[in-house]
This record gives C-alpha cells, structure tokens and sequence, in this order.
C-alpha cells in the first residue's frame, strides 16, 4: 500500500513537472482601464483585459494576438449567468495564466511565434467580440459591447508597439476562433500596409446544420446571439447585404468574402460541434448519445453513421470558402475541440499529424510561405496519431 501511494505520488509529481515545463512562463493580466469610459466593457461593466508576453530577438517587432474561446450567451438570462463568471467579468479572471501551445516562449515547444509578442486576449462579452447595444437595463445591468471591447484592445496594443509590427497573426479558439475570421480584414486594416498579416481559426468553423432531430438548433441559437447583443451592424456588409444577420455569424457563409490569408484548424468531428450540433441535449431526451458524446470510442454504429453525415456536411460546408492558395487547412479525424493552445495538440512529438506533419509546422511553413498547406484527413478511426477527448457529461456544459 505505502509502495502503491508512493508510486502514484511520484506519477502526480513528474507530471506537474512535465505541466510547468511545457506551459512555459505565467504572465499577468493587463486591464484596458481607459476603455471603460468609452463603454467598452465586459458584461458586467469591467474593464477588458488580455495577457502580453514581450517579443524578443527577431520577434520583437512580430506580433501575434490570440482571443481567448469560451462559447456565448444568447439572450439575458444566460448573459446574466455568465456575468459574475470569468467569462463576463475581468474581476473574476485569473490574473496570472500559462501560455503553452501557440503562446509558449520556449523554441522546442512553439518554433515559430515563439519569441514574438504574445497576447491573449480574455473573453467577457458572450459574442465574439461583435456586439454593440448603447443602452444598458439598469435591472439587469448588463453591457452589450463586444465590437467595443475589440477596438479598445487593439488601440491599446498598437499604442504599445503593434503599429510597428513587421508580422501579424490574429488566432483564436473556438467562439475566439469564430472571431479571428469576423475581424480578420478589420485586424489587418489597423495595421500599416506594408505588414505581413494573416489569420488563424482553431476550432472556429461551425457550421449551420440540423441537428439529430431534424430541427436548425444552431441557427436558432445564433440568430439569439446576434439580436440580443445586437450584432448585426458589425458582421461583414458583404453577407449581410445578401443574407439574413444570423447567417452571417457562420463561417461557410461569411469566410469566402475574407480578403486576408487565413488558415483553418478544425477537427471534422469537432466535439463541440458533435455534442452542441449533432445531438444537443433537446434532440436526445432520453440522453442516448450522452456516452459517446464523452468518449467517441464508445459510440454505437447508428451514432458513428451519424457523425461520418455530420463529417461530409463540415467539409461540404468549409470547401464552400474556397481554396485560394493563400489559404491554409488542418483538417484532422480526431474527436477534439480546439488544438492550437494546448501544448499536447500544438508540437509536442506525439501530436496529432496530418501528411507526417504536425500542427505548429503547417501553420509556421504557411505564415512565412515556405510550404502551403491544404490537408483533410481520412474519416475516423484512421489517424493513429489522434489524440482523442474525454469529457464528463457532468462537469460538460452544453447549450
């Protein structure tokens, strides 16, 4: 028993070894104070926030800002949930935060950004950064302003150096992901003309799709989120000129009309997408697919037929925004939601690989046009090197 005690101990110990090792440093949090009095602010009227990591060597004048994910809310009542949370108030955030993955300083674990000015920048508005209503309820107090939090983060960065930037990434996971595309042209257009920026969208592709019941759930979802934070006048006038305001918060619809190279890292069978999509909780009363929404291996062949649909709608979807040369594409098999943050994901040597070529490679030989790269995978179960999520259905937050 002591030997059995002693032996987990010591696992639990290289492990967080292993964890500070790879996460590389802490850094602090920056509040944007200054921005409050323009109403740029978190839901419940903090000011935004974001973490910066100085560049250094031949990064100093390269910049790479990353927006944090962490889904939306659709209508008051979850807007009123989130506000005292991480994710609607800068009061409730960590103040210090590991970078690992895309944001890690150490050259083994990020070899190309790894010396550039890192930012993450947190997430508090519940709307990928595109909502902007002036008046506030004073009995729920809650602000709508997104689009403001957006601008004020990057005047601020620009004042600190990125108006210098030589190269410029704008990254994002998932509902951060969703933002990298929406604001891509605008990033690239607060920069000076002769900067090299492109965009990229790590588990941001979610796709208009009905769900396991036959009913739009996503839509309807979306539609939500652009009428209560109202969206609709920050989404690209090219789609919204064309198309409903709700659909222009779906990347299949609004991505062909981005002028700025951008690289799409998304897994075909998203998890967030399977779970959320596919076979919310309202399509599956009876909780039938709650086991293989937790673990992908444990899903029926009726569920996987399901998925494999789900898998030829995603791409079917993504191919709809074209594959310009100035694209990039990670398409991988694997039952995975965001990829680019985590360092296990990004470069590590057993991460997912597509063409014999991991994550953190292809996105670094596309930045600086050494190779492009447009791979999808073959469907599930065929890549070995998948690194596969687990998720407990009762600490899982779903729509």
């Amino acid at each position: 028993m002591v030997n059995a005690r002693f032996s987990q101990g010591l696992n639990l110990l290289v492990f967080g070894l292993l964890l500070l090792k790879t996460d590389g440093l802490f850094v602090e949090i920056t509040y944007v104070e200054n921005a409050v009095a323009r109403g740029a602010v978190c839901l419940d009227g903090s000011p935004p926030a974001y973490h910066w990591d100085r560049g250094f060597g031949s990064g100093i004048n390269s910049w790479l800002v990353h927006l944090e994910g962490g889904g939306w809310c659709n209508n008051v009542t979850t807007c009123l949930k989130r506000k005292n949370t991480r994710l609607g108030s800068s009061e409730k955030m960590a103040t210090r935060i590991p970078f690992s993955g895309i944001l890690n300083n150490r050259r083994q674990y990020n070899p190309d950004f790894y010396n550039w000015n890192r930012v993450k920048v947190r997430y508090c508005d519940g709307s990928s950064y595109t909502g902007d209503v002036a008046a506030v309820n004073p009995a729920t107090n809650l602000h709508f302003r997104g689009a403001r939090v957006w601008l004020a983060v990057m005047e601020e960065l620009l004042a600190k150096g990125m108006r210098n930037a030589e190269n410029a990434v704008l990254s994002g996971c998932s509902a951060g992901g969703l933002a990298s595309i929406l604001h891509c042209d605008s990033f690239q257009a607060l920069l000076p003309m002769g900067t090299k920026v492109k965009c990229i969208s790590d588990a941001g592709y979610f796709i208009n799709a009905k769900d396991i019941s036959g009913v739009n759930h996503i839509q309807s979802y979306f539609s939500q989120i652009v009428a209560t934070h109202g969206s609709a006048k920050n989404l690209l006038p090219s789609c919204t000129s064309t198309l409903i305001p709700a659909l222009c918060f779906f990347p299949q619809y609004m991505a062909p009309q981005i002028q700025t190279p951008l690289f799409i890292i998304n897994a075909a069978y998203d998890s967030w997408q399977i779970r959320n999509i596919l076979a919310p909780a309202d399509a599956d009363p009876h909780g039938t697919w709650e086991s293989c929404k937790s673990n992908i291996k444990n899903c029926l062949p009726t569920q996987l037929k399901a998925m494999q649909a789900f898998r030829s709608q995603f791409l079917i979807s993504l191919l709809r925004s074209g594959k310009s040369s100035s694209r990039g594409m990670f398409i991988d098999s694997c039952y995975v939601h965001c990829q680019t943050e985590m360092q296990e994901f990004w470069y590590m040597t057993d991460s997912p690989e597509l063409n014999k070529t991991r994550i953190a490679k292809a996105v670094g030989d596309w930045f600086f046009d050494r190779i492009p790269f447009q791979k999808i995978d073959c469907p599930y179960p065929c890549n070995p090197t998948c690194r596969n999520q687990i998720y407990d259905p009762e600490h899982t937050p779903q729509l």
